[in-house]
């Protein structure tokens, strides 16, 4: 009998990071991700069971907040995702599911999804042209969240800094086509002159 292991791959095929003086693009592969959505009535002792074990509020609005070692990404009324360093095996899915139990579904996100970052001063004009939102900081400021495309590529991206730097999410069957997508955006800003 042939012994099948599983390996850890990344969901990008040929992914070669972006790094000049005025744009960065790389993935984010050591993080460990869960969604998670709040049962009937039970949002407020989901909200005080999270504040109470992070230290932080779940945003009501599209917003990212930051708690011990984790970050929380608004993701629809009453939805969340949850977002942390793998360091040590560490499963956000696991840690959350006892904390949240009779209180939320919790789903683990961490292979499904695929996360690029994208930081500098060009960063906005890269994502201009294929994501159909205002990225203009009067309009969306460091931790904004927006439930958008990019391209045809449905995606949750969010602010970080206002370096500016973004995360975007999409699921891992599209992050060749997003990539490709990505990096041709940035090509004209990724020449030495």
């Amino acid at each position: 009998m042939v012994s099948q292991t599983l390996a850890a791959r990344s969901a990008f095929t040929n992914w070669k990071p972006v790094k000049t003086s005025e744009l960065a693009i790389d993935v984010r592969e050591t993080l460990t991700l869960a969604s998670f959505a709040a049962f009937k009535g039970k949002k407020d002792q989901l909200k005080a069971a999270i504040r109470e074990r992070y230290g932080v509020d779940l945003p009501d609005t599209p917003q990212r907040v930051e708690g011990k070692d984790i970050a929380f990404v608004w993701a629809g009324p009453d939805q969340w995702m949850a977002i942390a360093e793998r360091g040590q095996s560490r499963d956000i899915e696991v840690e959350l599911k006892p904390l949240l139990d009779g209180l939320s579904s919790v789903v683990d996100q961490s292979d499904a999804r695929a996360v690029v970052r994208i930081s500098g001063p060009r960063s906005r004009d890269v994502l201009a042209k294929g994501v159909p939102i205002d990225l203009h900081p009067r309009a969306f400021k460091g931790n904004g969240v927006a439930i958008t495309h990019a391209n045809h590529v449905g995606i949750i991206l969010w602010q970080i800094d206002d370096a500016p730097t973004y995360e975007i999410a999409m699921f891992r069957g599209f992050a060749d086509s997003f990539a490709h997508w990505l990096l041709e955006s940035a090509e004209e800003f990724t020449h030495q002159r």
